[in-house]
């Protein structure tokens, strides 16, 4: 059955919600892009150029907790068009979304380009996989010379996406992002400093002998 993220999220509450504000009929048969559990190219794009993102799990008591996920640039791995996968590095050694997951497998994420505006939901599985367990994965998300240490593999295996709106998206950018944009200034101002020296070369006065 291909289904979309909205039968996923909109419970009875949040049916209830939508009658409230009075949106309930731009939801209630919505057909547009329903199917969205498969990644395509487009998603497979986004993804690879991430390099954090934030993943909820939900613990015995029903509590939520929310984690922020970062790494090298495309640290998610996209294994095929349903699954992703992660190297799941050692941090404060609490486990809490480790643990949340033995008990609820389910997580969603959100990944954010708040350069581009764009921002992609995600509702998952996820299985915790040994370092030693699959040799071929280990490979995938391998990323030589950071200096984490991975203690386990996350795979995930999608159950729905969706893409949301770039409304109130605060553009941000990275210092990568920055010093790209700026290279063409740097290389300008580079040049003119110089052309500034050849210049003063050339019209310095001569204090040889007349």
């Amino acid at each position: 059955m291909s289904y979309g993220f909205l039968d996923i999220a909109a419970t009875p509450s949040v049916r209830a919600a939508q009658v409230a504000m009075g949106s309930d009929g731009v939801w209630q048969d919505f057909k547009g892009d329903r199917a969205f559990d498969a990644f395509t190219a487009n998603e497979a794009a986004f993804i690879a150029e991430r390099d954090s993102f934030y993943m909820a799990t939900v613990s015995e008591t029903g509590w939520p907790y929310v984690q922020h996920r970062g790494g090298p640039r495309g640290f998610l791995k996209v294994v095929d068009e349903k699954t992703l996968a992660f190297a799941d590095y050692r941090g404060n050694r609490q486990y809490i979304s480790v643990g949340n997951l033995a008990a609820d497998d389910r997580a969603a994420l959100i990944l954010m380009d708040h350069a581009g505006r764009a921002r992609l939901k995600v509702y998952a599985h996820v299985e915790a996989v040994a370092l030693d367990a699959d040799p071929t994965l280990v490979q995938l998300v391998d990323e030589p010379g950071y200096k984490g240490r991975p203690e386990r593999i996350l795979r995930l295996h999608l159950v729905a996406f969706d893409w949301n709106c770039p409304q109130h998206i605060t553009p941000r950018f990275t210092e990568a992002e920055v010093a790209e944009a700026i290279r063409p200034l740097r290389d300008r101002l580079t040049a003119l400093e110089a052309e500034n020296v050849a210049l003063r070369a050339r019209v310095a006065p001569d204090h040889g002998e007349a």
